[in-house]
């Protein structure tokens, strides 16, 4: 692989149902919700932009038509406020619309995350790309000039070269919502995978280092997707495939700079209200 090859294609799998926030999310994709006045899938894009990624595939089910016309032209809305103090609350969005280009992609069945980026194969290529969970939205470092976490994978990626994902250190009794790696530490912050294994029960976790929604992939994670058999659920998981990807090549994992919030629950998700609020908004 080339060492000059940038990462350009961004991945957002968005299929879900959001049930943790019925009945909101009866009619509205979860990925909407606003943090403020800006909805999450948004915080992710500009995340991927910052990083410098500007090819955004998102992964989307039924019912998810409010992220497309998020990212498209609203003319009567423009026309309505073009000129008024209210315009500027669109530059934004504007900014992402105008760099970037969007590719949606329609995942007929909810087989889990790895099957949901394998459905992305087709725009992605033979390229490496990334992956963004919107639920886990990432604040930048308080105390640096330091990119979001899927830009510090980023860098590391033009340093290693290979498949790479963000850890952080979650309290044992929560390991069951995440995917644990086990790894030595080759550098401060940065593992080598050698196990990975999906939501373990407290008693059988390797460590307390919890997978969550930042991904950098290389192409061949698409041919290990098709040969991993589903696991829990009935799904198709993408720390299967990663755990077999560790024990053929490198993968490593890197615990990021940023505050995280888990906007998948409740709690999480007023947590980042209030954080973006007293932080971004009202400054």
């Amino acid at each position: 692989m080339a060492t000059s090859e940038r990462i350009r294609k961004c991945l957002f799998p968005a299929a879900g149902y959001g049930t943790r926030f019925l009945p909101a999310t009866k009619a509205m994709p979860k990925e909407m919700l606003p943090i403020v006045n800006k909805p999450l899938i948004q915080y992710g894009v500009e995340e991927a932009l910052e990083a410098g990624m500007t090819q955004i595939g998102f992964i989307v089910g039924r019912g998810k038509r409010a992220i497309a016309d998020h990212f498209d032209n609203n003319y009567e809305l423009e026309h309505q406020i073009a000129g008024t103090s209210k315009e500027k609350y669109l530059d934004d969005i504007r900014t992402v619309m105008d760099t970037c280009d969007f590719v949606f992609m329609r995942q007929r069945e909810m087989l889990g995350l790895g099957h949901a980026i394998l459905t992305g194969e087709p725009m992605i290529g033979s390229e490496p790309f990334a992956v963004v969970l919107a639920d886990d939205l990432c604040a930048k470092p308080t105390d640096s000039n330091d990119l979001r976490a899927l830009g510090q994978l980023a860098e590391l990626y033009d340093r290693y070269q290979c498949s790479i994902i963000a850890i952080e250190e979650v309290p044992i009794e929560d390991t069951e919502s995440y995917g644990v790696i086990s790894g030595e530490e080759i550098s401060p912050g940065i593992y080598q995978v050698s196990d990975m294994v999906e939501k373990p029960k407290p008693e059988d976790a390797p460590t307390n280092m919890a997978v969550i929604g930042r991904y950098i992939l290389t192409p061949e994670i698409f041919e290990y997707l098709r040969n991993t058999p589903p696991g829990r659920n009935g799904e198709v998981q993408i720390t299967d495939a990663l755990r077999t990807l560790a024990q053929d090549r490198q993968v490593l994992a890197v615990k990021f700079k940023g505050e995280r919030f888990d906007c998948g629950s409740v709690e999480g998700f007023v947590k980042a209200t209030n954080y973006y609020f007293e932080n971004e908004y009202s400054k």
